[in-house]
């Protein structure tokens, strides 16, 4: 069995592997940390779905390192949680759900986990939340898990 673990720094990620962890202690698990390119993020801000940013190629490093050390962090917390992880980071050619769903399938993840944090409003409406979007595209079971403000 290996588990995908879709992680972004969210204290609904957290959730989901502190959670993934203590179903299933000691099973081996890839996190995952999907990141997109400035230019990305300015081509969509063009047709108002993000902000815009100039970007440079030393900007799109600096962020690949940052999120090379969040998907670090979180296969630290994986492992703290029970969880036999290892990082991973991958960089979103379409969209981050799209990432997710292949990584899954490339790797034959047995599972994907996922928090569950939804963009609400109009943004929402045009792009569906990943959570979402990976329980409908993913040919294998997802477990969506909520957020820690959603137990209140």
């Amino acid at each position: 069995m290996t588990i995908l673990v879709a992680y972004d720094g969210s204290d609904d990620a957290k959730a989901a592997i502190t959670f993934a962890g203590t179903l299933f202690k000691g099973q081996p698990a890839v996190v995952l940390t999907v990141w997109e390119r400035l230019a990305m993020t300015s081509a969509r801000a063009s047709v108002g779905l993000a902000m815009t940013f100039d970007a440079t190629a030393a900007d799109d490093q600096a962020i690949g390192d940052a999120m090379r050390g969040l998907a670090q962090q979180g296969a630290e917390l994986a492992a703290q949680a029970g969880l036999d992880a290892t990082p991973r980071v991958e960089l979103d050619s379409i969209a981050v759900w799209s990432t997710i769903v292949d990584v899954a399938a490339e790797i034959d993840a047995t599972l994907i986990v996922t928090g569950t944090r939804g963009l609400g409003g109009v943004r929402s409406l045009l792009l569906g939340s990943t959570s979402d979007r990976v329980l409908h595209h993913a040919h294998r079971p997802v477990l969506v898990v909520p957020g820690p403000e959603a137990g209140h």
